[in-house]
């Protein structure tokens, strides 16, 4: 192990047992590693805390806290859950393993260590952890870049945080997965990322575009797709990026895809963004009752421009998790997408 490497690289050593540190503690220094010590598992969950470590070594019997209990605490936790999890466990103690599973460790070793093995999996460990950093550094930097655009058009509010929110519900009330309901969470966030490659004078004119400006603002998906193609974790969002703006009917943009050519998260995702839109006050209209937009979607979908089955669950969704609907009045408006 170089010193390079070693600089960064520390690791939490957690048993109750005294030799079980030491021996540990000594293997990894000599590999230039520096090692920190913890006697059971309410001083493993402080000290990490206080070092961040890059990987912890972390024994099973222990008093008070346990080491599935402290993988389990690490795991749970936002700030600790990417650092490495090794259970110390005896020969052949499949029983262990599979708790240890449950908790969330990450690789497991017997007692008593090979060096050579420690080593190895160690270094294995600790690279995957920088590059999963890396990973979540590049996930914030792109939620930045959304949040600067949505800050650029002020009349929009919170519209994002609302598509997170009623993304999340709506996709538990149709029974998607967790992936998938993350993948609309992270739409909501992410679907006009595009428009920072467009021109403030086309994205914040007053009045009607032109067509050639119109040109300009759709490649907004295709800007937005293009800045998260890079990142694998985007790979479920990409389509809601590029496809949120197609009709059922085909007249949409960009690819003009319809009916279920139409991937079914951009499709949910679109209801989700129009009603969002319709209910919330914007400086060119007053904000309509869930009623109203419901009405709204509902004429659009006569028009062959949304999904019939889905626009009828949205609305069974709508109406079970609003308490009151307002009078419906006639809505006039229309959103184009």
């Amino acid at each position: 192990m170089n010193a390079a490497v070693s600089d960064t690289s520390r690791i939490l050593v957690v048993d109750d047992n005294p030799y079980g540190r030491a021996t540990a503690a000594a293997l990894l220094s000599v590999e230039g590693y520096e090692v920190f010590e913890a006697e059971d598992g309410i001083s493993a969950l402080e000290q990490t805390t206080a070092i961040n470590p890059d990987l912890i070594l972390l024994d099973i019997m222990m008093p008070g806290l346990d080491g599935f209990e402290v993988c389990s605490r690490l795991k749970g936790d936002e700030h600790t859950r990417l650092i490495p999890v090794v259970i110390i466990t005896a020969l052949n103690d499949q029983n262990s393993r599979l708790r240890g599973i449950e908790a969330g460790a990450d690789d497991f070793l017997n007692k008593p260590f090979d060096r050579l093995e420690l080593s190895a999996r160690v270094k294995s460990l600790i690279r995957q952890k920088r590059l999963n950093e890396d990973l979540e550094h590049a996930e914030q930097v792109l939620f930045s870049i959304a949040r600067t655009v949505e800050s650029r058009d002020p009349g929009t509010g919170d519209h994002c945080e609302r598509l997170v929110d009623l993304g999340e519900a709506f996709g538990e009330f149709l029974g998607l997965s967790r992936t998938e309901i993350r993948d609309l969470a992270w739409g909501g966030y992410l679907h006009d990322i595009g428009k920072v490659g467009i021109p403030d004078a086309v994205l914040l004119k007053k009045g009607q575009l032109t067509d050639e400006e119109w040109e300009i603002m759709r490649q907004h998906v295709i800007i937005g797709e293009r800045i998260c193609q890079p990142l694998r974790t985007m790979r479920g969002v990409l389509p809601i990026i590029r496809h949120h703006h197609e009709r059922w009917d085909g007249t949409g943009y960009p690819d003009g895809l319809a009916g279920d050519q139409i991937p079914l998260l951009a499709q949910i995702f679109q209801i989700i963004d129009i009603y969002d839109a319709l209910v919330s006050e914007r400086p060119y209209k007053p904000a309509f009752t869930p009623e109203q937009a419901l009405e709204i979607l509902m004429q659009e979908t006569e028009r062959g421009w949304r999904n019939p089955t889905l626009i009828a669950k949205f609305a069974e969704f709508i109406r079970q998790t609003t308490a009151t609907c307002s009078p419906l009045s006639e809505p006039t408006a229309t959103v184009v997408t």
